[in-house]
């Protein structure tokens, strides 16, 4: 081996040992503060995104919340009218860099030779959001295709094929990179362990494909194994990518009450599969979170088709303003929101079309509230 691969090698080890002593203790929901006024950065984003991030601050106002909610823009709508390479303009920049969070409704990317990236990988990045969490729970009176499920997707969201670095090798020829790092992996399974622990549950489910991938799936899974060395509680249930996708379908009560862990592209496909698993997207919310900064989001996309119409489902978006307040230490106020959210669903008179119901998108959030505001009293 050369010298400078040596040395190379040993900076990284050494970087590595570092960033596992730093991040044993590491609890997974960094909340902020109490002594001062938090802030949070809101981007409506495109399609339907306005409407229901109205209904998340609707919802969060009927709280009585003390968090400054600061409009900015971002997303294809922005893009389209202003042009640049970044869907995100300065301004918005430097409100996060204000901010003590992000909220991000839903988002329009455009594909393509020479688009930006998404907004939400790149807010991610720029703040080392490595930790893209999206709980999966089937609700009360809601339709369950395949009987009721309760798991956590925890997906690696800084690296993988999503660092969008592509290479046209021939005019016949285009490779795509897929960066696996050690140190990222170790921090995304100490993350799932930790989340594992708070809630209670008994196993993490690390998902790859090192029989194919043995560099970049290997190093994952390797790491994953390491850091579950200090979790003798928890188990660890390594499977392929395309065998759970079958299970998911096949037996999903096997994984209730435990942690699906994969990298970014595995579990982009995965979560969207186990989101299925309760009915309907418009359920499913999200948090991604870093170190010092977190962004929450709902998990589903724009549905530029029905912006406007006043139909979509509120749920995933008010849910993810929920978790917001949480993060910010108003934990009264976000159970108050989970309790009101449960109830309306449960009851069933006031839903949308996606869940079986009638209601407007405004009426099943004037609802929701209504009751918020009634549990605080």
């Amino acid at each position: 081996m050369r010298e400078d691969s040596i040395i190379f090698t040993i900076f990284f080890d050494n970087l590595s040992l570092l960033a596992f002593k730093s991040l044993r203790s590491f609890e997974p929901n960094i909340k902020i503060g109490d002594n001062m006024t938090k802030t949070a950065a809101v981007i409506k984003g495109d399609g339907t995104g306005p409407e229901l991030v109205d209904a998340m601050l609707k919802v969060a106002e009927a709280t009585g919340t003390d968090i400054e909610f600061v409009v900015c823009d971002a997303g294809a709508g922005w893009w389209e009218k202003n042009g640049g390479n970044s869907l995100i303009p300065i301004e918005t920049w430097e409100i996060l860099e204000s901010s003590d969070v992000c909220f991000k409704g839903p988002t329009t990317t455009p594909g393509g030779i020479g688009s930006p990236k998404s907004v939400a990988v790149s807010i991610r990045r720029k703040y080392n959001l490595y930790a893209n969490v999206r709980p999966i729970k089937t609700f009360p009176n809601s339709s369950k295709p395949l009987e009721d499920v309760e798991m956590v997707c925890v997906r690696e969201g800084t690296e993988g094929l999503y660092v969008g670095e592509e290479i046209q090798l021939t005019d016949d020829v285009s490779i795509a990179i897929r960066k696996i790092t050690r140190t990222a992996s170790r921090k995304i399974a100490i993350y799932a362990f930790e989340e594992a622990k708070r809630r209670g549950y008994d196993t993490v489910v690390p998902i790859h494909k090192s029989n194919i991938l043995k560099l970049t799936c290997g190093s994952f899974l390797e790491e994953v194994e390491k850091v579950k060395q200090g979790y003798q509680g928890i188990e660890l249930w390594p499977y392929h990518v395309d065998n759970i996708a079958q299970q998911l379908i096949k037996n999903p009560q096997i994984f209730n009450k435990k942690i699906l862990l994969s990298t970014n592209l595995f579990m982009d496909i995965i979560s969207e599969e186990c989101s299925a698993l309760v009915g309907s997207i418009g359920l499913i919310y999200s948090a991604n979170i870093g170190d010092s900064f977190a962004m929450f989001e709902p998990a589903h996309g724009s549905a530029p088709k029905y912006a406007g119409q006043d139909k979509v489902n509120p749920v995933a978006t008010v849910l993810a303003g929920a978790w917001m307040l949480d993060y910010l230490g108003e934990k009264e106020n976000s159970e108050a929101i989970f309790k009101a959210t449960e109830h309306i669903i449960s009851e069933g008179k006031y839903i949308t079309y996606d869940l079986g119901g009638s209601s407007k998108l405004s009426k099943m959030t004037d609802e929701i509230a209504k009751y918020t505001a009634k549990i605080l009293k």
